[in-house]
């Protein structure tokens, strides 16, 4: 038991003086500035070339979305889940310990140049990420987590982070063992994670960009703003276009659907109108259910 308290205890102390330092350090390799750098060049094109003319540069939600960024990025680690990620690592490696498992390792890439590492990995987590994407709107209780996420009705890059603290654990969980499982020598994703925020930023940013044929290979505003309808097509009930940061694996798997031009379609789902519109009660709400 004293080796879990100080897990949680080095993972606070750790992640606090990691979060302080990321504040008032800024430099290259840095994920906060990185964030809010990118977050307002994203905006910055919504407020100069916008699809939607008629939607105000400080939407609806606008603030309440800007603060989830922020609390999906950094404070939900600071609160709690580094220290319990830290824990269940620990507890898996010993259950892998005694199983007389000491190598998850299945396949090595660490002999591959860095750059095709980095881009294996991309696909991979981008694929199991798409995969739980659909999960999420196919589990009945996975669902009432990533309502919070369709809950948007204005469209814009912050909405991006708006979801569910479970979500992450739920992506984290089903990632570790297959990323696990590949012997990436390489420590530093940095470049890759910060690609995936500015595909996200644009997926849900307020602009008119489908990327011409390399639509069918990356997520784009046009393409996302239909998963986020509030009616879906009679084939596709659980929902279309559930890619991440790649469009191609709705194309490969015959879940792209873009009808027709969705820039004034309604945002949400089913009785949305009765969903809280506050933090505090939009994290309650799954479990009321």
């Amino acid at each position: 038991m004293m080796q879990y308290l100080k897990t949680i205890g080095d993972a606070y102390t750790g992640y606090w003086n990691y979060l302080v330092y990321e504040i008032t350090h800024p430099q290259v390799h840095n994920y906060f500035y990185w964030l809010l750098g990118l977050s307002v060049l994203v905006w910055g094109l919504e407020v100069v070339i916008p699809w939607r003319k008629y939607q105000k540069p400080i939407r609806r939600d606008f603030w309440l979305d800007g603060f989830y960024m922020f609390f999906n990025f950094f404070l939900f680690s600071l609160i709690g889940y580094n220290a319990l990620s830290n824990v269940g690592v620990e507890l898996f490696n010993q259950l892998l310990g005694q199983l007389g498992i000491e190598n998850l390792v299945a396949l090595e890439v660490q002999a591959l140049p860095s750059w095709v590492q980095l881009f294996v990995m991309f696909l991979i987590a981008d694929f199991i990420q798409w995969n739980t994407h659909r999960l999420l709107h196919r589990v009945p209780w996975l669902w009432e987590f990533h309502k919070l996420h369709h809950s948007v009705k204005e469209m814009g890059f912050a909405a991006h982070l708006r979801f569910h603290w479970m979500e992450t654990i739920v992506y984290k969980t089903i990632q570790y063992i297959p990323l696990a499982m590949i012997g990436f020598g390489i420590q530093d994703f940095f470049i890759v994670h910060i690609i995936t925020v500015l595909i996200g930023h644009l997926n849900h940013a307020n602009l008119n960009w489908s990327y011409g044929p390399l639509k069918y290979i990356l997520n784009n505003p046009k393409m996302h703003i239909w998963h986020h309808a509030k009616e879906m097509p009679e084939t596709h009930p659980y929902g279309i276009n559930f890619g991440i940061s790649l469009s191609i694996w709705d194309y490969l798997f015959g879940t792209a659907v873009i009808p027709k031009d969705g820039k004034d379609i309604e945002l949400g789902f089913e009785e949305d109108e009765t969903y809280p519109e506050d933090f505090m009660g939009q994290m309650a709400e799954p479990f009321k259910k």
